[in-house]
């Protein structure tokens, strides 16, 4: 039986973690129209992490410049997301809870439709108010599952945190490896458990650190992830996300062939080569 995953972009790891910097609007604004062309991207990372990072280096404006990039997106349909960093909302320290509330009205403002919400500490009274702040803003909230290996961190203890986010009004979980540190069996069983017990959508984020994370996605697609993070080739795996054509060529032919036109996939990357 067909099953449709859904890949989502992560433009901004592509660039932090392989580019090592933040894309120039022109360089946005002149890839969007190709994203939206291949039409396989469900979603699109916009920014987040540290708001006052994105395209300051070149001294433009940031609220101009993401809605300059969400614009084409939205009109296409297709949906953009961003990071928060829980207690320290967009920026890489904590800031005070009005200045988060604040955060996610310019960001609905500027055109993004969901947040991603994670704490290292996977400490749910952290998550808490960026949930309430962003419905408020009429967002859609996404909430993070920190992957790390410890005694305590089962899939007993993922699942009871997902069940804590949802009661609080999380829409969907994410599984988020940051460093690369979930195997593929151990994606399979966590995933698997979660679909078995929850009804929202699942996405899977991983980098590429351990060498592992095009398997990860491919377990944890079989166990029934919704949406899988992906990066182009040239801004993929290393640090960044496993590379989306790889994934694209790997479920071909499988229930959950996603009828992308690779020829369209590499075309994309051709101009991102040239922008690397």
């Amino acid at each position: 039986m067909k099953r449709e995953i859904k890949f989502s972009l992560v433009f901004r790891d592509m660039w932090q973690s392989a580019g090592k910097y933040v894309p120039r609007v022109d360089q946005l604004v002149r890839v969007a129209p190709a994203i939206i062309e291949m039409g396989c991207f469900a979603r699109v990372e916009t920014n987040g992490g540290g708001f006052e990072q994105v395209n300051l280096l070149f001294g433009e404006n940031p609220n101009k410049a993401v809605r300059e990039w969400t614009k084409p997106f939205k009109e296409a349909g297709i949906q953009t997301h961003m990071l928060d960093r829980a207690l320290n909302g967009l920026r890489m320290s904590p800031v005070p809870s009005d200045v988060r509330q604040l955060f996610y009205k310019v960001k609905k403002a500027q055109g993004t439709d969901i947040t991603r919400t994670f704490c290292g500490l996977n400490d749910v009274r952290n998550i808490a108010p960026s949930i309430q702040y962003a419905k408020e803003a009429g967002m859609i909230s996404q909430c993070a599952l920190s992957i790390t290996h410890s005694p305590i961190h089962t899939v007993e203890y993922y699942t009871n945190m997902a069940f804590e986010l949802i009661e609080l009004g999380a829409d969907e979980i994410c599984i988020k490896d940051m460093a690369g540190l979930l195997s593929p069996y151990n994606a399979e069983k966590l995933v698997r458990t979660l679909k078995s017990q929850l009804t929202v959508p699942i996405d899977i984020h991983t980098h590429f650190t351990s060498g592992m994370g095009d398997m990860t996605y491919l377990k944890a697609v079989e166990a029934g992830a919704d949406m899988i993070d992906t990066a182009l080739s040239p801004f993929s795996e290393s640090t960044s996300q496993p590379c989306t054509e790889a994934l694209v060529a790997t479920l071909e032919g499988t229930p959950y062939d996603t009828g992308i036109n690779l020829a369209e996939l590499n075309a994309l990357a051709d101009y991102l080569k040239d922008v690397r």
